[in-house]
């Protein structure tokens, strides 16, 4: 095999105790690769200060070494230089700890004695990586520089110039007493939003989050104002509030659309006199916090339909985000998908696979309903299946595919809510959306359960509970 030669500005480290093996790679990078640009290090006690004075473009790290091994560096290297790709070099041919060094942030596992072509074929896909990843960080940079504190939205990664305005309103409202409303579909990014407007705002409190979909009034009010020992049964002893528990920082209320009416009214009161009653208590308490708000409603419409109070609406949206859905900022999609792939692949114990040329376009084309949650759980579900070198374009089109085309055809009932005279039960429908989320994940739990927004264990457990009813999903 001859590679193109690669040049990398930035040097090659390599990292082996044993010299004569250090020579004898680093001509076969130059002879077969053209990479003369190659730092060698045998000392492995060294690395750390080395990398401290001297950026690479990646490293070969051989693991069994004295002093410090490959496995006890790789952790190291890892949580100071993230951006830098690391392939372990071993004489022995060991799934568990090739997998163990997958999970640590290794980029690829090379066994010594095989063909070097394969090794070669690595540090290339590890190169091709690491100019996407200064690439996306220049624009990044570039991106961000307007903004007073950049930091606060590393976690985002977008092109996207209507999240952008987003960025700078949110700096804008950052020393606001006013509540702040979050708004758009399921998965989205409301939680990142959340945290990013909390560092604006209170970056030395706490961040409190509580997801009011399903609390009755009573549960709302001991949640939010915690009680007092003996004020209702079972209240052995005084319990603080999650308003008492985000002082100095931001209270975060998802799901504020399904609040019930009557904790309605004593939000608005919380809003409007800046203090509540614990339950038990006639003694008012301030209250010390910042309120971020967050929902997939449209409250405008629930406000005219009477199912949102109109004064909690006007009071809510005095500073309002609408998070724009992932169909309408498509130009997202490459960093996305470069970045659930090292997630994934990390998650897996895996090497981060290829991507089929043919797969950005078909994306594009797709109108995302479940937006960026969506996409994660699809790449997530894809790197779990695969087995070669690249991902299957095939599992993709089945996913994207409008219905009827790629896929099995069957009763349609069985794919989507459907509603007859009788409505559904809750406990139905539940059923039917774990159904169709298992569907569409092609039985992968994790993914699946990323789709619904809920946890892995959460997701077991329905199962679980449905198949002991005789009704499994």
């Amino acid at each position: 095999m001859t590679c193109e030669p690669l040049y990398p500005a930035l040097p090659l480290l390599l990292i082996d105790d044993e010299q004569p093996w250090l020579r004898s790679l680093s001509l076969t990078l130059k002879e077969m690769a053209g990479i003369s640009n190659v730092i060698k290090c045998h000392e492995s006690r060294d690395v750390m200060a080395l990398l401290a004075r001297q950026d690479v473009s990646m490293i070969l790290l051989d693991l069994t070494m004295p002093h410090l091994s490959g496995e006890d560096l790789l952790p190291m290297i890892h949580q100071d230089y993230p951006h830098i790709p690391v392939i372990i070099l071993s004489g022995m041919n060991q799934v568990e700890t090739a997998v163990r060094c997958m999970h640590q942030g290794a980029f690829d596992y090379y066994v010594k004695t095989v063909e070097k072509e394969r090794l070669l074929t690595a540090i290339q896909r590890a190169f091709t990586l690491r100019e996407l990843q200064d690439e996306n960080l220049r624009l990044k940079r570039r991106f961000l520089d307007p903004l007073e504190k950049p930091e606060v939205f590393h976690r985002f990664q977008t092109r996207s110039h209507k999240m952008r305005a987003l960025f700078q309103y949110v700096e804008a409202i950052a020393r606001t007493s006013e509540p702040v409303l979050i708004t758009g579909e399921s998965g989205v990014g409301k939680e990142l939003f959340a945290d990013a407007i909390h560092q604006t705002h209170c970056p030395d409190g706490p961040l409190v989050a509580v997801n009011v979909a399903g609390l009755d009034d009573a549960h709302f009010s001991d949640t939010l104002f915690g009680h007092l020992r003996g004020a209702f049964t079972n209240a052995e002893k005084d319990r603080p509030g999650m308003i008492e528990k985000a002082a100095g920082g931001s209270l975060f209320l998802d799901e504020i659309g399904d609040l019930n009416p009557s904790s309605q009214v004593k939000l608005l009161r919380l809003l409007q006199e800046g203090e509540y009653f614990a339950l038990g208590s006639d003694t008012p308490r301030k209250a010390r916090c910042s309120f971020i708000f967050a929902t997939n409603q449209n409250l405008e419409i629930n406000q005219q339909q009477g199912t949102f109070r109109k004064d909690l609406y006007y009071r809510l949206k005095a500073h309002h985000l609408e998070i724009p859905p992932l169909r309408e900022r498509k130009e997202d999609l490459p960093l996305l998908l470069e970045t659930f792939l090292a997630e994934g692949a990390k998650n897996f114990g895996k090497p981060q696979p290829a991507v089929p040329k043919e797969l950005p376009g078909l994306l594009a084309g797709y109108h995302f309903p479940g937006n960026v949650r969506e996409l994660r759980a699809m790449v997530f579900n894809a790197i779990g299946q695969h087995k070669s070198s690249s991902l299957s374009l095939e599992l993709f089109k089945r996913l994207v595919a409008p219905e009827g085309e790629g896929k099995s055809s069957g009763n349609p009932s069985s794919h989507f809510l459907t509603f007859p005279d009788r409505l559904p039960t809750l406990e139905e429908v539940g059923r039917q959306v774990v159904a169709e989320a298992l569907r569409r994940a092609e039985g992968n739990i994790s993914a699946a359960a990323d789709l619904l927004g809920i946890t892995r264990q959460g997701l077991s457990k329905r199962i679980k509970k449905y198949s002991s009813e005789g009704q499994a999903p």
